[in-house]
C-alpha cells in the first residue's frame, strides 16, 4: 500500500498552484485551490455506480454478519451498500420510487452521507473527481462540472457553488443488524460491472493508523485517536461530536441531550456501534458518522460529548 502511495504521489504532485485540476476551474472556489488537493486517479479514475444491481438476502452470500453497510430507507423501501464495495467506488447514484439520491463514502475520512439528486429542480449525476479537500473527498456533477464537498455538503465551485444539498438520514451499522431490521431490504450486488476485488481492502491497517495520507487544515486535537469514530451531528450551526469512546461507556441505549436550544435523543448501539438521533417527535435527524480528525478539521468550533 505504501508503494502504490509513493508512486501516485510522484505522479499527482499536491501542492501545484494551477487553479484547474483534473479538468475543474477553481478560480472562483470557495475553498483555497491551493488546498484541493489531487488524490491520485484522475478525474472518474473511481468510477462511481451509477446504474447499481441488487441482490435478496438470500442472494447476498457475500456478506459476512460483521460487514459494514450503508443503509438507506425511503418509501418504506430499505437498500443496503457494502462498505466493501463503496471503498472502490464512493459514489453510487441511485433512484427509489420518485426519489432520486447518491450515496457517497470516502475511505480516508470514513465519511458516509446520503443525499438528494435533486438540486433546485435539476435532477444531478455525481462522480468522483479524483480531487481532496481536507483529506474528504470532492463529488462533481456531470451537468455542470460543480464540485461539491461530502463533509460540508455543499458545493464549492462552479454553477452550483454555495449550494447546499439536502441531507438524508443514512445509517452506518453491520450487515447483521440491519437484516434483522430489515429483513426484506435489497443490498447493492458486487457484480458491478467493473473488475475488482471486493474482498481486499485496499484501505487495510489505514484505521488503526495514526498516520493521514493528505494534509489537513485543522489538527484535531489528542483527546482521541485520529481515527476514532464519531457521530457528528449539527443543528442551526450548533456542532457537536460523539466519540465512539465516549457512549461506549454509557449504561444507557438512550442517551439525552441538548445541541444549541434543541433536546436530541441518541439512540446508541453498543454491539454493532451505530446510532441514530431523533427529535423529540420521534423524527431521525440526519448525522454523519467519520473519523474524528475529519469532522474536527471541517469543524473545529465542535462541542463534544463527554460521558460524566
Amino acid at each position: 500500500m505504501k508503494q502504490i502511495l509513493l508512486f501516485i504521489l510522484l505522479i499527482f504532485p499536491l501542492t501545484g498552484l494551477s487553479q484547474n485540476k483534473n479538468g475543474f476551474d477553481l478560480k472562483n472556489s470557495l475553498i483555497p485551490h491551493q488546498q484541493v488537493l489531487h488524490g491520485g486517479p484522475p478525474r472518474d479514475g473511481i468510477p462511481a455506480l451509477d446504474s447499481p444491481k441488487f441482490l435478496t438476502l438470500k442472494e447476498s452470500n457475500f456478506l459476512q454478519a460483521e460487514d459494514r453497510i450503508l443503509g438507506i430507507v425511503i418509501d418504506q423501501q430499505a437498500r443496503a451498500y457494502p462498505i466493501k464495495i463503496l471503498n472502490w467506488h464512493e459514489i453510487v447514484n441511485d433512484q427509489i420510487a420518485d426519489q432520486s439520491f447518491v450515496i457517497t463514502y470516502c475511505p480516508l475520512c470514513g465519511s458516509g452521507v446520503a443525499f438528494s439528486s435533486q438540486v433546485k429542480g435539476e435532477n444531478l449525476v455525481f462522480g468522483v473527481s479524483g480531487l481532496l479537500y481536507n483529506s474528504d473527498v470532492l463529488l462533481y456533477d456531470r451537468k455542470t462540472d460543480s464540485l461539491w464537498s461530502q463533509i460540508l455538503r455543499k458545493g464549492v465551485s462552479g454553477k452550483f457553488s454555495g449550494v447546499q444539498l439536502n441531507q438524508l438520514p443514512l445509517a452506518h451499522t453491520t450487515w447483521k443488524a440491519w437484516q434483522q431490521k430489515y429483513p426484506d431490504s435489497l443490498v447493492l450486488s458486487n457484480q458491478t460491472g467493473f473488475s475488482r476485488n471486493y474482498e481486499n481492502n485496499p484501505y487495510q491497517g489505514y484505521e488503526k493508523s495514526r498516520q493521514l495520507y493528505f494534509n489537513v487544515n485543522q489538527k484535531a486535537p489528542d483527546l482521541y485517536h485520529p481515527k476514532e469514530r464519531v457521530l457528528g451531528i449539527e443543528i442551526k450551526n450548533t456542532f457537536k461530536a460523539y466519540p465512539f469512546v465516549e457512549l461506549n461507556q454509557s449504561d444507557r441505549p438512550i442517551i439525552d441531550d441538548v445541541v444549541g436550544t434543541q433536546k436530541i435523543s441518541i439512540h446508541w448501539d453498543q454491539s454493532n456501534q451505530s446510532g441514530i438521533v431523533m427529535d423529540t417527535k420521534g423524527i431521525e435527524i440526519p448525522t454523519i458518522q467519520l473519523f474524528w480528525f475529519a469532522w474536527y478539521t471541517f469543524h473545529p468550533e465542535t462541542l463534544i460529548y463527554q460521558n460524566d
